[in-house]
């Protein structure tokens, strides 16, 4: 059995490429790069209104953290385009805009508490989650292309990602998810 490579036009259901679509591993990581640090830019915006409706001092704190982290991210991803010589660039990531969306709905539809804290959680862990996805494959990608500081500058914020989403976990299951349950049970 030969498998062949068929071309795009040949698949059926294949979408056309637009004229001006990534053509190389290269272009994808550009495209990648442009859409994350566009993410965290918006997130160094919208971090602040979550560590506003949190309740849990602990919460804030690693709201905090994450705020002081992203800002570390942005200038980490201004390094990895420096280092490539990828020019400085954004392109509106549409994942994180609705994320962040969601965020902003659970916030809006719940009152100040536990629960809230509990909806915080879950949209942060999301954004986390998202995180990284993108930044596990931007890793890869500068490996594969053998852009060695990149790689290891995005490891970096990779671990950092890792660690956030790990604490939040913890602090939910610690306190937040059992104290959200109880609150739903007096009402």
């Amino acid at each position: 059995m030969k498998l062949t490579i068929k071309k795009q036009e040949e698949v059926k259901g294949a979408m056309k490429a637009k004229s001006n679509g990534a053509e190389d591993l290269r272009d994808l990581f550009e495209v990648g790069l442009k859409d994350i640090y566009w993410a965290e830019k918006v997130l160094t915006k919208s971090l602040p209104k979550m560590v506003e409706n949190a309740s849990s001092p602990e919460l804030v704190s690693v709201l905090k953290n994450h705020l002081a982290e992203t800002e570390q991210h942005v200038s980490r991803l201004e390094k990895v385009f420096e280092t490539t010589g990828i020019k400085l660039g954004q392109k509106k990531c549409e994942a994180m805009e609705g994320l962040l969306k969601e965020s902003n709905d659970i916030m809006q539809k719940t009152q100040m508490g536990n629960v809230r804290d509990a909806g915080i959680i879950a949209s942060e862990q999301k954004v986390k989650h998202y995180e990284i996805a993108t930044y596990g494959t931007l890793h890869a990608f500068a490996k594969s292309l053998g852009e060695n500081k990149a790689a290891q500058l995005l490891e970096m914020t990779l671990i950092e990602d890792k660690k956030t989403d790990a604490t939040l976990t913890r602090i939910a299951l610690s306190a937040i998810n059992n104290k959200a349950v109880a609150a739903s049970m007096r009402h």
